[in-house]
Order: C-alpha cells, then sequence, then structure tokens
C-alpha cells in the first residue's frame, strides 16, 4: 500500500538509479528499466503516473529553508492524518532526511530526500 499519492515531475540527480529507488520505496511504485546511456530511470504509479530521474552529475541540491540556493520546487505527497507517524518513519528509513516539523501550527513537514530535493508529507 502506498503512502503517499504523486502527479508527475523529472528530478535531477547525481545518481538516478538511487533516487528512483527512494522514491519507488516512498510511493510503492515500480522503479522501471535504466535508459542504455544510463542517464534516464522511471517510477511507474497507478493509472499511469510517472516520476523520472535524469543523471545530473554536477547538480547543487538547494540551501532550504536558508534561500542562498533557492528550492526552486518542491514535491508535496498527501498522507491520511492518522498515518502521519507511519509515513514518516518510513520515509526516514528510506533515506530522508527532516528539516522541519510541523510544531502542531502547519499541516505538514518538510523533508529533503537523499539528493537534496526538498518535499512534505501534507496531512490529508
Amino acid at each position: 500500500m502506498a503512502i503517499a499519492e504523486f502527479g508527475v515531475v523529472v528530478l535531477d540527480a547525481p545518481d538516478p538509479v538511487a533516487l528512483a529507488e527512494f522514491y519507488a520505496g516512498l510511493l510503492g511504485w515500480q522503479v522501471g528499466e535504466l535508459e542504455e546511456d544510463g542517464t534516464w530511470i522511471e517510477v511507474n504509479g497507478p493509472q499511469g503516473r510517472l516520476l523520472a530521474f535524469q543523471k545530473a552529475p554536477d547538480m547543487v541540491p538547494p540551501d532550504w529553508p536558508s534561500g542562498e540556493r533557492s528550492q526552486q520546487f518542491h514535491l508535496d505527497f498527501r498522507v491520511p492524518r492518522e498515518r502521519i507517524e507511519e509515513a514518516e518513519r518510513e520515509a526516514l528509513k528510506l533515506g530522508a532526511r527532516l528539516v522541519q516539523t510541523d510544531d502542531g501550527d502547519r499541516n505538514w513537514r518538510v523533508y529533503l530526500d537523499p539528493a537534496g530535493h526538498p518535499f512534505c508529507l501534507c496531512l490529508h
């Protein structure tokens, strides 16, 4: 059972396979085949949803929340309120890093994926 729902986006990554495996684990999706040249891999979800990763050896992750290197975008994943603690444990186990809790004031928590892209687990 997936712990979140997702739209579609392509992420740069120094190691696209590792990042594909991270998001496949987070979403409960399947990692596809790595392109022959090693620069592109996709993660396949339900109803044809797709998340792709392209090799970017010189990628510099955002410096969130300082703003020195803006986040440019972030991913929001919806999680049922009663599963937020479970979702956080799983995300951390997969390699995410918690950078901002909800502190009871917000309906989301902010994390960085293993390549440094910010994403949120949002109460749904």
